[in-house]
Parts: C-alpha cells; structure tokens; sequence
C-alpha cells in the first residue's frame, strides 16, 4: 500500500489517481476532515471500526531508530473494520478469503495533499469489498 501511494503523482487536474487496481482519492480539506468523513462513513452504514492504526505516528516516531531521516507522511491513519454481511458473502465463495478481513480505507496526508484509499483485493467475490469500501470513500469525499 505505501510503495503504491508512494507511486501516485499529484495533479491538479485529478480527483482521482489509480496506481494498479489501488484506490487513491484526492481529498479536499484536512486530515482531521478526512478521518472524520471516513468513520462517519463507516459507522453510517451500520459497521463498527475494530481499531484504527496511526501509521503515520508510527513512522514519524520511529524513523531516526531505523536510521531514516525521510518524513513518508505528514499524517496517516488506516481504519479497519468488517462487514459480516459482505464478509460473509465472500467467504461463503471462497473460504480463503478470510485473508483479507478485516478491510481497511486509509487516510494520509503529505506535502502534497489529502488522500483517502483503499488497496486492491483478488477479482471475483472481493469485488463486492471493493463496492462497499469504494462507497465509503465515495461518501467521505464527497463531504
């Protein structure tokens, strides 16, 4: 997921950036704006989120130990959480999709910007995941 944001370019022009079948989603406003709209999302459509990683704090406190003095993000945070109904639907296709739950959308901020994404899941049944995620996204952008 970093290796693919790293990839992405910003461009004036685009709302929208795909590096793969990654989602990466411009967004216009804060951080703070952004992780409010994504768990306002979430929780909107009934889902609870199980934890949410602060990827950015981690790596912003850690980098001189790992002998880096690179700042990756301004701020990221990556929420995660289920659907047991559509969790459900995918591993009664394929048990083997138990993987990829639970899901995550997550938010970052770098010099450049604010991008809410997701990451890409195996085509067939974990394209209902990526319905329900890119619908989530959809929403918290769009506020």
């Amino acid at each position: 997921m970093i290796r693919t944001f790293l990839a992405v370019t910003f461009l004036a022009s685009a709302s929208v950036a795909q590096a793969g079948e990654d989602r990466i989603v411009a967004y216009e406003g804060s951080f703070d704006d952004a992780t409010f709209a994504v768990e306002s999302a979430i929780v909107d459509r009934g889902l609870v989120i199980d934890y949410v990683s602060h990827v950015g704090d981690m790596l912003n406190r850690t980098g001189a130990d790992v002998g880096s003095d690179r700042q990756l993000f301004v701020d990221a945070d990556i929420f995660v959480f289920c659907s047991a109904v559509v969790s459900r639907e995918v591993m009664e296709a394929d048990p083997m999709n138990l993987a990829h739950c639970p899901y995550g959308i997550f938010v970052a901020e770098t010099s450049e910007g604010v991008i809410v994404g997701r990451r890409d899941y195996p085509d067939g049944a974990m394209d209902k995941v990526e319905a329900l995620l890119d619908g989530i996204i959809d929403e918290a952008v769009a506020n």
